[in-house]
C-alpha cells in the first residue's frame, strides 16, 4: 500500500461511466457483457484515476458533488482487480474494496471506445513506471553492494610532485638547404619563354645590296654571281666586243657594256 508521505497524482478523468451488478461467474470462461441489464445501469457517474506511490486508484464518484461512490486499489495490472470481458473492449469488470477490506466485483462499461482506450492505455503507463522505478532500484543496489575502490592514503603514505621542473623539449627545426625554393608553376597554366637578349634586333631590309651577292673566291677574285638572274630589265643582247655575264645587271653600269645600235 502507499505510505503517508507520498503524493496523489491523478492519471485519468471520464465523465460518463456506468456501473452494472453481474452474477457470479458460472465457469472459467470468463465473463460477458450481455449477459448483464445494459439497458438499466444501477448507477451513473463520472471516473477518476490517481496514482499514489506505486498503487493506482479507480473511484467512482458522483458528477455534480464529487462524494465517492465506490473505489478498487489496483497494484498490478493486468490482475485480479481489472478484467476484461469477452464480447465487448468497453466493459471491464472492477473489484472494489471498503475501509473495511471488504470487496464486491461489479461491472463497470464506457459509451465511447475512446473513453474505453484511454481507461486501459493511464493503467498501462503506470505500471510500466512502476516496473522502471523497480528496476532502477535493483541495479542502484547490486552497484552498492559490490566492492569498493579504497583510493585513500594509508597512515605515513606520501607522494611527491614536480610541478614546473621538467625539461624543456626544442622542437627540431628544418635545415635550410642554402637553395631558394621555386615557386610552382600556376595550375592549368604554362610557363612563357624567357625574353629575347636584344630587343632592338632588326631584319636587314632589302636593297641594291640584297639583290646581288658577291663570292669571293680565293682562286678567281673576279667570279661574280648572280642571285637574281630574272632582275635584268634589258633583255639579253650581243655586244661586239665581249659577252657580258647575267650578273653584270646588277652591278653598277659603264660606258663598255652598252649594246651598240
Amino acid at each position: 500500500m502507499a505510505s503517508e508521505g507520498e503524493y496523489e497524482s491523478i492519471l485519468c478523468v471520464k465523465p460518463d461511466v456506468n456501473v452494472y451488478r453481474i452474477p457470479p461467474r458460472a465457469s472459467n470462461r470468463g465473463y460477458r457483457a450481455a449477459d448483464w441489464k445494459l439497458d438499466t445501469p444501477d448507477w451513473t457517474g463520472r471516473m477518476r484515476i490517481t496514482a499514489k506511490g506505486k498503487v493506482a486508484y479507480i473511484k467512482l464518484e458522483d458528477k455534480v458533488s464529487g462524494e465517492l461512490f465506490a473505489q478498487a486499489p489496483v497494484q498490478e495490472f493486468p490482475g485480479i482487480t481489472v478484467e476484461t470481458v469477452g464480447d465487448s473492449s468497453r466493459y471491464f469488470v472492477l473489484r472494489i474494496q471498503d475501509d473495511n477490506g471488504r470487496s464486491a466485483f461489479i461491472g463497470v462499461g464506457f459509451g465511447d471506445r475512446g473513453d474505453a482506450f484511454d481507461f486501459n492505455v493511464a493503467l498501462q503507463d503506470h505500471f510500466k513506471w512502476v516496473k522502471q522505478e523497480e528496476e532502477m532500484s535493483k541495479s542502484s543496489q547490486a552497484v552498492d553492494t559490490g566492492p569498493k575502490l579504497d583510493l585513500g592514503f594509508k597512515e605515513g603514505q606520501t607522494i611527491t610532485l614536480n610541478i614546473g621542473q621538467g625539461k624543456k623539449r626544442d622542437k627540431p627545426r628544418p635545415q635550410s638547404s642554402g637553395v631558394l625554393g621555386l615557386l610552382p608553376p600556376p595550375p592549368g597554366g604554362k610557363i612563357a619563354p624567357p625574353p629575347s637578349a636584344n630587343h632592338n634586333t632588326e631584319e636587314p631590309t632589302g636593297g641594291a645590296e640584297t639583290g646581288c651577292l658577291l663570292e669571293l673566291d680565293s682562286s678567281n677574285s673576279n667570279t661574280v654571281v648572280q642571285s637574281n638572274p630574272s632582275s635584268d630589265l634589258w633583255g639579253d643582247f650581243s655586244s661586239s666586243g665581249s659577252t657580258v655575264p647575267p650578273s653584270a645587271a646588277c652591278q653598277e653600269p659603264s660606258s663598255g657594256n652598252w649594246v651598240q645600235f
